[in-house]
């Protein structure tokens, strides 16, 4: 018997080695520790004020008598048959807002994103600059530029000999109904054009992030192709800056549905919004559950606009 042969034999012989115990995995700490205090942020000034608000919705009651859960859902019917025109009009206002906004940004992102060096630094600065400023001072500064006894506007238009515009605008608004004494001030107007501009910069910035990282050999490879510059804009701008353009729509329109500020300063009883009737049940009238039912149907129609936006919009990775 050869020594190999006598190995192998020895081998089958002897009993089967146990198998080596298994290491136990170890849980990698670090990135739960780094996520919790955004997830405790969270959790602290968005879970728990949500759930508190849906708390007190379902109240019944009285600031004298204190408020009781009772769990009255017929609230939320009543607040929206009472107060569904604010709603909506809320809705088209910041609509309205978002797509003007978007048409101003797009060609100033446009622009700033194709210069160079100091004149792109100086032209961010000027997007960011109104920032630097309280937005209710923003608003205010409106009313002092649309107002028509002697208004910045007013007085550019008399300098141009274009005063005429102002007046004829403001025909349009009385004939409309929607200014009772023909102003441009507290009209619908006034109140979109406010959102317009204090939302403005929310728009632009992420439209220059999407248009500043846009490849230029693709620009001139369509150009090499003989593409004109409308179908150059149509396949490759547009296609590759609508993530900018879907992330500015939402921090345009999200912030300006519920904003209250420039329907009180430059609209008038007929241009209130949802966001003024909240901040007015819960600090004048004292009406808990209503106002914290108008917050929650405002948080789920926002949501479901948003998540229907972003699925047409076809960027479900926003979501």
């Amino acid at each position: 018997m050869t020594e190999a042969t006598a190995e192998t034999l020895a081998g089958t012989s002897t009993p089967s080695a146990r198998p080596a115990p298994r290491r136990r995995r170890r849980i990698n700490w670090v990135p739960y520790a780094l996520l919790a205090p955004g997830l405790l942020w969270l959790i602290i000034f968005f879970v728990a004020p949500m759930i508190t608000t849906l708390s007190t919705s379902l109240q019944e009651g009285n600031v004298d008598d204190g408020f009781v859960f009772t769990g009255n859902v017929a609230i939320y019917w009543d607040a929206l048959h009472a107060y569904w025109p604010q709603l909506v009009r809320s809705l088209v206002y910041a609509g309205t807002a978002t797509v003007l906004s978007l048409l101003l940004g797009y060609p100033l992102a446009y622009y700033i994103a194709s210069r160079r060096g100091r004149a792109k630094n100086v032209l961010l600065v000027l997007v960011i600059a109104p920032f630097f400023t309280s937005f209710l001072i923003r608003t205010m500064a409106w009313q002092s530029i649309l107002a028509s006894d002697g208004g910045l506007l007013v007085k550019v238009l008399g300098w141009l000999h274009l005063t005429w515009l102002f007046d004829a605008f403001g025909n349009v608004l009385q004939f409309l109904h929607l200014s009772p004494n023909g102003e441009i001030l507290y009209s619908p107007w006034a109140v979109i054009w406010g959102l317009t501009y204090n939302f403005l910069p929310f728009m632009i910035l992420p439209l220059y992030t999407s248009l500043d990282r846009l490849d230029g050999r693709l620009l001139e490879a369509a150009r090499d192709l003989y593409a004109t510059p409308r179908d150059t804009f149509r396949f490759v701008t547009w296609p590759m800056s609508l993530p900018g353009v879907v992330s500015g729509t939402l921090l345009t329109f999200i912030p300006a549905a519920g904003d209250y500020i420039n329907s009180r300063l430059l609209g008038n009883t007929q241009t209130v919004m949802i966001g003024q009737v909240i901040d007015s049940q819960f600090l004048r009238v004292l009406d808990y559950p209503l106002a914290s039912a108008l917050s929650f149907v405002l948080l789920v129609l926002i949501l479901a606009l948003v998540t229907i936006y972003v699925r047409k919009a076809g960027t479900e990775e926003l979501v």
